[in-house]
This record gives structure tokens, sequence and C-alpha cells, in this order.
């Protein structure tokens, strides 16, 4: 061996050190794994599960499909039903998203931008509605929903995923808002933009990503919504998926195959929306922790 290429390999070592590529510790990994096989696990046996049949569950509970079974998917496809429920936890995920950003934002630039007095209560009155769950209100709220007569109506979950959605809301874009610089609000001022104006112009694009961050949490928080559809829609025609997952499970208890299937089908629109947006949510959180 030449003595160039004994000296090569130990600058090639220093180089590597030099780049910053490091592999983390190995029992990290382990943990990591382990983590992600018990999150992912259960979605797809739930998933694998829709494509058996109920004798193949019964002989192995945790085996594969053999065969592969697309009935009862194809079931709930083409049902009528399923449809129907996927259209009402569309309109009110839509809506409770669109009204939580809306009036978020609204609450958000008034918070950020103007020192008035009580701002800071307003500010921790919205912090603490982070540690007031649903669970507790729901009694009183159901009371106030039915006096309303909201009750087997879409506004009445609407209204309430609305109110739920704001303090997490509020807390991730007071930060974005807040850390748009003085000095461009005063060069638009200067320019004759109005303040809706440079709400419109600057402030929105600006913050974007806290935006569709809170508006991706707010969808996903609507559409897995279960315990105030339960307590407010009696009506069949205006389940949303989680209690048409409930009512299909209760009338067809003993096909777990197509319950296996309609229980997915429920929950891929969910997962897919936050697979494609994972990034937005991740890198709109770091914003708001930097701001």
């Amino acid at each position: 061996m030449s003595q160039a290429t004994l000296t090569a390999r130990p600058g090639g070592r220093r180089a590597r050190r030099r780049s910053g590529a490091t592999w983390g510790s190995p029992v990290t990994y382990l943990i990591a794994t382990v983590l992600i096989a018990v999150c992912i696990a259960p979605v797809l046996y739930i998933i694998v599960g829709g494509f058996r049949t109920n004798s193949q569950i019964t002989v192995d509970p945790s085996g594969w499909p053999d065969p592969w079974v697309i009935s009862n998917y194809t079931q709930v496809l083409t049902s009528a039903q399923f449809w129907q429920q996927f259209g009402n936890s569309t309109i009110s995920a839509v809506s409770t998203t669109l009204g939580a950003v809306a009036l978020a934002l609204m609450a958000s630039f008034v918070i950020a931008r103007y020192d008035f007095k009580g701002r800071n209560a307003m500010y921790s009155l919205f912090a603490a509605g982070l540690m007031f769950p649903l669970t507790v209100a729901i009694t009183p709220l159901y009371l106030l929903i039915k006096n309303l007569g909201l009750t087997d109506n879409l506004l009445g979950i609407i209204l309430p995923q609305i109110a739920f959605a704001l303090p997490t809301t509020v807390i991730i874009l007071v930060p974005f808002l807040a850390a748009i610089p003085k000095e461009l609000e005063e060069a638009a001022a200067i320019d004759g933009a109005s303040r809706l104006g440079f709400f419109f112009r600057m402030v929105l694009p600006l913050s974007l990503p806290g935006v569709i961050t809170t508006g991706i949490l707010a969808f996903i928080g609507a559409w897995n919504g279960y315990m105030l559809p339960l307590f407010i829609l009696n009506k069949s025609s205006l389940y949303t998926l989680p209690l048409g997952v409930q009512a299909f499970s209760s009338e067809h208890s003993v096909d777990t195959a197509a319950v296996l299937a309609f229980t997915s089908l429920s929950m891929i629109p969910a997962l897919l929306f936050f697979s494609i947006f994972e990034r937005r949510i991740v890198g709109g959180l770091t914003g708001a922790v930097k701001g």
C-alpha cells in the first residue's frame, strides 16, 4: 500500500467530520423505530383487515389476507350513507377551519400589533383556553345549543368547534404577526395603505405558514370530532363520519371486516391531509416557537 493512500484515508475521515454528517446513537434510532411501529401498526391493521373476510379474521386475527378481498371496500364506497356522512364531515371541518382561522387572524393581529389596556389579559385568556377541555363544558354547551334551537343542525357543532379551535390558533398566529417589522407597516402607511390594506397585502402573505398550520390542525380536529356530534346530532342523515363509524359498527357488529373497511375509509382523508402538509405543520410550529 502506497504512502499516498495511507495519508489520504485520515484526511478523508477528517473531511467527513468537518462536513457535519454525523449519525446519532443506535439506541435513539431503535426507540424511534419502536415508537413509529406502535403508532403505525394499529392503522395498518385496520386498513389491511378491511381486505380480509370474517372467517380469516376469526382463524388468524393477525394474519395477512389470503386471498385479498376488495368487496368490503366497494360495499362501503357504493353506499349512499357513507358519502352523506362524508359530506357532513367535510362541511363541518371546512366551515370550522375557515371560521377559526378568520376570527383568530383578526384577534391575533390586534393582540400582536397594538398596545392597549387588557392586551396581556386577552392573550392570557386565549392561553387559558388550551386547558379547558370539551368534556368539562359539554353539558352546559348542550343546554345552550338546545336553547338556541341548533340541535340536529350542523351549525350546532360548527360554532362550538370554532370556539374550541380559537385558543390554539391564536397562540400560534400571534408570534407570526408580532414578528412582522414595524418599519414595514410604517412604510405601507406612507405609501397610502390603510390598516385593512396592510393586513390583506402584507400580513396575510407573511403569516401564511402559521395560517396553513392552524388551518390543518383545526380541520383535523373537526374531522375527528366525536363527543360534540354525539350530543348534538340525533338524525342519522346529519351524522359525521365518527358517528357513522359507531352506527355502522353497531349495525354490522357481526361483520368485522366490513367495519374495519368503513373505519379505514373514514380516517384515510385525515391521514392523507396530515401527511401531505406535515412539513407545513412542523414549519409553522417552529416559526411560532421562534417568534
